[in-house]
């Protein structure tokens, strides 16, 4: 199995209430990448710089991610973002973006990308989504992120690409943006009605959730007490949503196959969150993530009991009546 990821590849720097850090590694494609690693062969699709050196080239291509489409432009200079987080580390504020070589970006792909068994589409303009499923016709499982700017100026070209993929992944306020409906069940439902069989909602701090036609399963983010750059969340989350989904096309893609995929990209994410950049994946080991995948299935079992029901069970309570008081 493979997975081609094609998307931004960037320098973030970043200020948060626990630091700072200056020209990391970052983007939507490396974050992805960096998870989805963990279950299948990952091709990367995206421009970089001339000032995108061989140290941030090994950092992209940990466990053996395939760099081989990651173009670099001469003369250029890499996606540049700079943002820094409030207190709590729900609200950001975007100090500076810089689109450099991804202003023009044209998604060239080589054959061992156009052949991969899944595609994710990592937040790019929608006509590039559209032009690079086109290329990957044997793709058994597509999965789309997004973001509000896209659903405010490009919207047809948003559904046009929605109608062609498997599994959409939006935070839950673009969805409700999106169909215009009020919350996020609603907002998933309609989604369905468009081409995909998968709606994932991510929740931030909150978690996830995944709707079906059929099924619907939630989880809470992985509990912290440190957390220290929720930068590349989203996209760790999708690359272990993704990765996991692969790792088992060939199966059916039952409800036990996208519970457990959400269990894998919530642990995923809660590494992520827990240092600056790529840090807190970067060094992971496999067993280590199904640690905290086992805790989350502890988490979140509980032990059913119908207080009705026992309460039936139960011989009446007799009451006795003070004689005085009745006088």
């Amino acid at each position: 199995m493979s997975i081609t990821v094609v998307g931004s590849l960037a320098f973030d720097t970043v200020k948060t209430p626990f630091g700072s850090r200056e020209r990391m590694v970052g983007g939507a494609a490396t974050h992805f990448a960096l998870a989805a690693s963990f279950f299948d062969r990952v091709h990367v699709v995206g421009p970089v710089g001339e000032d995108f050196t061989d140290i941030e080239m090994a950092i992209l291509s940990t466990r053996a991610t395939n760099v081989d489409d990651v173009e670099r432009v001469p003369g250029g200079r890499t996606f540049f973002w700079e943002g820094e987080y409030g207190w709590d580390l729900n609200s950001r504020e975007t100090i500076d973006t810089q689109l450099n070589v991804f202003e023009h970006f044209d998604p060239k792909l080589s054959e061992a990308s156009k052949q991969c068994d899944t595609l994710f589409l990592a937040n790019i303009q929608p006509d590039l989504q559209l032009q690079v499923r086109e290329q990957c016709p044997a793709a058994r499982f597509v999965a789309l992120d997004s973001m509000n700017l896209w659903i405010d100026i490009a919207r047809d070209a948003l559904l046009d690409v929605i109608a062609r993929v498997d599994c959409l992944i939006l935070n839950d306020a673009e969805l409700r943006q999106l169909t215009e409906r009020p919350n996020l069940i609603s907002a998933a439902r309609e989604v369905l009605k468009w081409g995909p069989s998968v709606v994932v909602a991510k929740q931030g701090e909150y978690g996830a959730a995944l709707v079906t036609a059929d099924t619907f399963f939630a989880l809470p983010a992985y509990p912290l007490e440190t957390v220290v750059d929720p930068t590349g969340a989203g996209d760790t989350f999708a690359g272990g949503f993704v990765g996991y989904v692969t790792r088992h096309l060939d199966r059916p893609l039952t409800s036990f196959v996208f519970r457990n995929a959400m269990a894998y990209g919530t642990a995923l994410a809660s590494f992520n969150v827990e240092k600056f950049g790529t840090e807190g994946v970067l060094g992971l080991q496999a067993a280590v993530v199904r640690e905290r995948v086992e805790d989350l299935q502890e988490f979140t079992r509980f032990d059913h009991v119908d207080l009705a029901l026992e309460r039936a069970r139960q011989p009446l309570a007799t009451s006795r009546t003070d004689s005085r008081s009745e006088a």
